[in-house]
């Protein structure tokens, strides 16, 4: 299946811009003809045939449509230190939008040795794996933020901060209501300091260990990314069309 990003799609014909006609005629070698699909990331889902094959602006006639493909009732929003080398962020950003997820926010903590990203390499970097993953829902990234910041904006009912600091942390499992919302802490190479960790237990963040390794900051975002769908799945909570 062939699948392209339409974000401002209406109407039963659509002319997809100069990129993805390129890719969709030079690189994907359709045809008139040829069966396409379309995505809006607002969870709309289009079956289309390509009724122009031009490269500067293929044109494509939508034949069905789904609404809320695949909708979850959960969201999953992840708060993340990002790496210094920013590939690792952006492996990170990948593998979590192919895995499902919400909401991203890139944030400046203390020990944080990158403190500015670029968002539209970044959004570059989710579209594609939404695409990839067959998604009709696009992440949301939020700007960069101040650890205290995010802290005091968070409004979330499950809060979690993973950490390797000494003390009692609880298992996602132990704490995480499947079907419900949640937003995760997820520090620098270098961990969050302990008064960060006491920060964000004043405003209700629990502490949460993601295993007895200790993991890189990527390999520790895709793990709760990964466990919180995992908790979901297994409690039924995902939409089967």
């Amino acid at each position: 299946m062939h699948l392209f990003y339409t974000p401002d799609i209406e109407g039963e014909i659509y002319r997809l811009n100069p990129e993805e006609s390129k890719h969709c005629i030079k690189v994907l070698r359709l045809e008139e003809g040829d069966t396409v699909a379309l995505v809006d990331g607002r969870g709309g889902f289009y079956s289309g045939i390509i009724t122009v094959a031009n490269v500067k602006g293929c044109q494509v006639k939508v034949t069905a449509c789904t609404r809320q493909y695949e909708k979850r009732p959960f969201c999953l929003h992840i708060a993340i230190a990002p790496t210094k080398n920013i590939e690792r962020t952006e492996w990170f950003l990948e593998k979590c939008t192919e895995i499902g997820i919400d909401e991203f926010t890139p944030i400046a903590a203390a020990h944080s040795e990158r403190r500015v990203v670029k968002e539209e390499r970044l959004e570059k970097v989710i579209v594609a794996a939404m695409k990839q993953s067959l998604k009709a829902y696009l992440p949301v990234l939020h700007p960069m933020m101040r650890f205290q910041e995010f802290l005091v904006n968070c409004q979330y009912k499950h809060k979690f901060i993973a950490h390797c600091q000494p003390g009692t942390k609880k298992r996602l499992d132990e704490v995480y209501t499947a079907g419900e919302d949640a937003v995760i802490l997820i520090g620098p190479e270098g961990d969050f300091s302990e008064e960060e960790v006491a920060e964000a237990a004043k405003y209700g963040f629990v502490s949460i260990t993601l295993g007895p390794s200790r993991l890189r900051t990527e390999t520790a975002g895709v793990v709760a990314c990964h466990s919180i769908n995992f908790l979901n799945e297994q409690q039924g909570r995902f939409v089967e069309l």
